[in-house]
């Protein structure tokens, strides 16, 4: 989820608890061995560990069309120790597609095969190489040809958003295709797409038949779900006076992070998605709309009474990410 869940966003996300594991955001492969630089300004989680603050590991993910870079630059990669390798077949971006990348490739069952296979082999026998995938390019008729290219050449998890690259992020998420690929896979598969509340959560499991959920834009509306999936009918989630510390938090990572420019717009972007699940959150971002500066971005969250720092303390969120049940990604 390139310009929006990043390394900011995941460290906040896993300090609200509830998630397993997480994926980058994409590091585009080309024709070059890119710099260690590159990785650590795109996954900074490899400066400690590959983990978020919250203790929660992270799977470096990248997106590219050569067999042979991916797999020199996944080498490198797994010098800086992540949590996992991640590849992209699922990229709808047009940009990314033009130059045969993301969901392009599922035209080509047999390029996908030689990607996990070079990567597979580049990367040490212990660290995990996963990949996502739709399912398809215009149509699903490849999707179990390519669940099988992945599954066969050496990836140990595979994820499938369960739409095609023409239906984009256009509802509804074709779960019931993902139970296809789990039956014609011998790896553990996660399904993903339009997962927004506990229900779509369960109607997901039923549908796909898998235990495992990974959660994109739903996290971002609604940084409790995964707490709330866990919990089912018995945990709803963090109340809005929960999310305002998180709110603090988010900011003060973006102020001394992030260039000063895209600052306002990052606090905007979030307010954005949390108004679908928080009736407050449309008021803030009305309130915030037409704001640019981020001194007044700082003078509205004082106006709160907000304080950064407060709120969900780092041991807490480690305790709800890693304790026992269903699991959850984000990405």
């Amino acid at each position: 989820m390139e310009g929006l869940l990043d390394f900011v966003l995941r460290d906040i996300l896993t300090r609200a608890g509830g998630i397993d594991r997480c994926v980058s955001e994409f590091i585009r492969i080309t024709d070059q061995l890119l710099p260690e630089r590159v990785f650590t300004r795109i996954v900074p989680e490899l400066h400690t560990g590959g983990r978020t603050l919250a203790g929660v590991p992270v799977r470096a993910q990248l997106l590219g069309s050569d067999p042979v870079c991916l797999a020199e630059n996944a080498a490198r990669l797994a010098t800086l120790g992540p949590a996992g390798i991640d590849l992209n077949f699922g990229c709808p971006a047009k940009v990314v597609n033009r130059h045969g990348g993301g969901a392009a490739l599922l035209e080509e069952p047999d390029t996908i095969a030689a990607i996990v296979a070079a990567v597979r082999h580049a990367v040490p026998a212990h660290m995990p190489v996963s990949a996502k995938m739709r399912l398809g390019f215009n149509d699903d008729s490849k999707a179990i040809a390519c669940a099988q290219a992945i599954a066969g050449s050496g990836a140990d998890e595979l994820v499938v958003h369960a739409r095609t690259k023409a239906q984009a992020y256009r509802p509804p998420a074709y779960w019931e295709r993902i139970a296809d690929i789990r039956a014609a896979v011998s790896i553990p598969v996660v399904a993903n797409g339009e997962i927004w509340t506990v229900n779509d959560a369960r109607l997901c499991r039923q549908a796909s038949g898998c235990d495992m959920l990974m959660l994109g834009r739903g996290a971002v509306a609604d940084p409790g779900l995964a707490l709330a999936i866990r919990g089912g009918n018995q945990h709803t989630g963090h109340a809005w006076e929960a999310m305002l510390p998180l709110l603090a938090q988010f900011w003060e990572l973006v102020c001394s992070r992030l260039d000063a420019h895209s600052r306002a717009g990052r606090l905007k972007q979030w307010l954005n998605f949390l108004r679908r699940r928080y009736p407050e959150a449309e008021l803030a971002f009305q309130a915030l709309r037409t704001v640019n500066q981020p001194a007044a971005m700082t003078h509205w969250l004082a106006e709160q009474g907000l304080e950064a720092g407060v709120g969900f303390e780092p041991s807490v969120a480690v305790a709800q990410a890693c304790g026992a049940g269903q699991g959850l990604l984000a990405h």
